[in-house]
């Protein structure tokens, strides 16, 4: 992997099930089966991407994004509720390196090219495990929002912060 070139791209069905092998080894505790990573591409095939360099066995990293309202945080190994699907804001939903393609830029250009996406909308997080040093580096801000914000926020752990990026 040190001498390939990875590039994001737009992510396609036949990439699914080397994101979900992704997803589960980045992020154990938050495990999402694969018909939902499925749904979210479905949602929004235009903010889904994934960094290869080539084929689906090539994936080093992914950024799963789709309209939602602002303010509220999708469920988790759930169905999208289909009203809440056509919401105001961008929903960055993950976003995963392999350990491989860590450090080398490739978030950052996974969150301007969604920031770019997104226009005039603005882009919603849970900032995970410790994260939300990175995220207000990337121009994310933590918002408090209502009871219902702060019950479902409290399901990704202690650490865990709802994060905006204003356009």
């Amino acid at each position: 992997m040190r001498h390939t070139i990875l590039r994001w791209r737009a992510m396609a069905a036949m990439d699914l099930p080397a994101v979900v092998e992704l997803a589960n080894a980045l992020f154990p505790d938050h495990y999402e089966a694969p018909e939902r990573f499925a749904e979210r591409l479905q949602a929004a095939p235009d903010l889904c991407r994934v960094l290869a360099c080539g084929g689906a066995e090539a994936i080093r990293g992914y950024c799963i994004a789709y309209p939602w309202p602002l303010g509220r945080i999708p469920p988790l190994d759930r169905p999208l509720p289909e009203e809440w699907r056509a919401g105001e804001a961008v929903y960055l939903h993950d976003l995963g390196l392999h350990p491989e393609a860590a450090g080398r830029g490739h978030a950052r250009a996974a969150i301007a090219d969604l920031v770019a996406q997104a226009g005039q909308r603005a882009i919603a997080l849970v900032a995970v495990n410790r994260s939300a040093a990175f995220w207000a580096a990337s121009g994310f801000r933590e918002e408090l929002g209502d009871a219902a914000l702060a019950d479902k926020l409290a399901g990704y752990g202690p650490y865990a912060r709802y994060m905006v990026r204003r356009p």
